[in-house]
């Protein structure tokens, strides 16, 4: 692309000589090369579209990750649903929990705080 652009700047140059001049078979000559210069550009833009296009065409759509994303997040969520499901309810009891229980949890975190502060 800098070779492109510093060959433009070189035939703007060289028809504002031959403008000067108003050398008319000099002006000819340069628009030739200035249309020799816009056939390349042209050929190394399609060329590089068509490596773009190329590139992209192998790509998946991102409606289709979507898609299988929730088909996988579908299959995982019926999986851990149906591993709850065969879960049996726990055979030990949990023990209630009493006053005395809570007092003595009461009373070991007012000692630890006050162990802190010391």
């Amino acid at each position: 692309m800098r070779k492109v652009s510093s060959s433009m700047a070189n035939v703007v140059k060289g028809v504002d000589k031959a403008m000067e001049s108003m050398n008319l078979e000099k002006i000819s000559m340069v628009m030739d090369k200035f249309e020799s210069q816009l056939e390349d550009l042209d050929v190394q833009a399609s060329t590089v579209e068509g490596a773009m296009v190329g590139s992209s065409s192998g790509l998946t759509s991102e409606s289709e990750v979507d898609i299988l994303m929730k088909q996988v997040a579908d299959e995982q969520s019926l999986e851990l649903t149906q591993r709850l499901l065969d879960l049996e309810p726990s055979k030990v009891l949990a023990k209630p929990v009493t006053e005395a229980d809570i007092e003595d949890q009461d009373t070991m975190l007012t000692r630890r705080l006050q162990a802190l502060r010391n």
